[in-house]
């Protein structure tokens, strides 16, 4: 999905910088840069003051082909950001202190996907560096910076015909036992073109992740895949975007429960309508709140809706607006 970034930058939006299409926008941790990328094949890194952005620092370049998304790590790693592309490499950026001044210098280069690599995330912090690729050859790969400064990998075949994005679960699941120490949880979850969810959990047994569990409700490709922050929720909660013009939330009571799935209604209100639960375009992305209670949902026709649960365990559209 193209994405035209709305904040400010000079009076002038973040695209007037690029040459192409912005296809992601993101701010960092303390919301002091902005990192946006473009079918122009590069990255631009925007200090952000007072709401608005300036100029771009830095113009971060190397990549052959549009970049689809780009993700900031957690700050207790430095300042880290990763980029994902069609030419089916990930980029590993760090802003360090050189002998000239500071800078972006290009610590890791992944091209062990054979396709375009569509969506990129970071584990929760707990769980270390660790990157999660999603890529159009149908694997997923993770990536993990080890204590003795080497890169690890591990690659699932997720989804045959393409994978299209990726999302890490809390690290302490929802609906883990009060008072009572958990261990970190590796889980993870992938969307794909042959309409489906998977479950990803990391084996200590098998040493590698493991299918934890497929979840069927779409008719068409899914095209984005979000896990909420538990923040205190008694439950799991997953959405799915997808081409056939739905959203499913999932939830999961804990760990080991079955996922149970409740569709949107954007159409609920609308005379005539034969499916209520179908958007007016494909559903292109989801995002959850950092409190994990309030779900984004960007649909092909330019608006986006936010989405909550009543007290009933109804989700109800509590707003919209135009892109």
């Amino acid at each position: 999905m193209a994405m035209q970034a709305n904040v400010t930058a000079d009076t002038k939006t973040v695209d007037t910088y690029h040459e192409d299409v912005v296809h992601d926008a993101q701010l960092d941790f303390y919301g002091k840069k902005l990192a946006t990328c473009s079918s122009d094949r590069t990255i631009k890194v925007f200090d952000v003051q007072g709401g608005a952005a300036v100029r771009p620092g830095e113009t971060l370049q190397g990549h052959e082909g549009p970049v689809w998304q780009v993700a900031w790590g957690h700050p207790s790693f430095g300042t880290i950001l990763a980029s994902a592309s069609y030419d089916g490499k990930v980029f590993i950026w760090k802003h360090e202190n050189g002998a000239y001044g500071q800078s972006w210098v290009r610590i890791k280069e992944h091209a062990l996907h054979t396709a375009s690599v569509n969506s990129i995330a970071w584990a929760p912090h707990e769980l270390g560096a660790t990157l999660a690729c999603a890529s159009s050859d149908g694997k997923v790969s993770v990536l993990t910076f080890n204590s003795d400064g080497s890169w690890s990998v591990d690659i699932v075949t997720a989804h045959p015909v393409g994978c299209n994005a990726v999302s890490w679960a809390p690290a302490v699941p929802a609906g883990a036992a009060d008072g009572a120490p958990q261990p970190p949880v590796r889980r993870f979850a992938s969307a794909g073109s042959d309409a489906t969810i998977k479950i990803w959990r990391f084996s200590e047994e098998h040493n590698r992740y493991v299918e934890d569990a497929q979840l069927n409700g779409h008719t068409d490709w899914v095209r984005d895949v979000a896990i909420a922050p538990n923040a205190g929720l008694g439950r799991t909660y997953l959405a799915s975007a997808s081409q056939d013009r739905t959203v499913l939330i999932w939830t999961q009571t804990s760990p080991d429960a079955p996922w149970t799935k409740t569709a949107l209604q954007p159409g609920a209100g609308s005379q005539g309508n034969a499916d209520p639960t179908r958007f007016p375009d494909t559903v292109w992305r989801v995002s959850w709140s950092v409190s994990g209670n309030v779900l984004a949902v960007s649909c092909g026709d330019g608006k986006v809706s936010l989405w909550k649960e009543n007290l009933k365990g109804q989700w109800e559209c509590i707003n919209e607006m135009d892109a």
